[in-house]
């Protein structure tokens, strides 16, 4: 956490160089608490993976239900007189039937307005590394260095 105003000592095209940069501060004993790396221009990016199908859905939906009878099964084994891997066995059975039950017709309720599916994230156009005030000048000297180095330069 920061104690009070901050500038800017280094500005990145991406996370991992913000992240080389606080790491070289690091290295060189400077006070790293006293820094933040900030994005900014956040965009939301969906990332599309693949056409969803009914078949698809079920399959998703039979994975996370047999995930949930699992976790039954393993609450039931405990405290049941009958053999612990055939009530296991049997409740991941059911709830993969149920789950690829459910997921199929969770997909057809859509009436095809999502037919894909997708991952999400979150992406900065720059990344600023920001430092206290009181210690900015001794962080851009550092990072002037790393750069230095970085250039190939003697």
């Amino acid at each position: 956490m920061t104690s009070g105003p901050t500038v800017v000592v280094g500005t990145y095209p991406d996370y991992a160089l913000a992240q080389q940069a606080v790491d070289h501060l690091s290295d060189n004993k400077f006070p790293v608490e006293r820094t933040s790396i900030v994005g900014t221009d956040l965009r939301l990016v969906e990332n599309v993976l693949g056409r969803l199908t009914t078949a698809r859905a079920a399959l998703a939906g039979a994975a996370s239900g047999a995930w949930f009878g699992l976790l039954i099964g393993l609450f039931f084994g405990l405290f049941s007189d009958s053999s612990w891997i055939a009530v296991l066995l049997t409740t991941v059975l059911i709830g993969a039937v149920w789950g690829a039950i459910f997921g199929a017709i969770a997909h057809a309720a859509t009436g095809g307005r999502r037919d894909f599916t997708s991952r999400s994230s979150l992406q900065a156009a720059t990344y600023e590394v920001h430092a206290d005030t009181d210690v900015a000048d001794e962080a851009r000297n550092l990072l002037i260095s790393l750069n230095w180095r970085a250039s190939g330069a003697q």
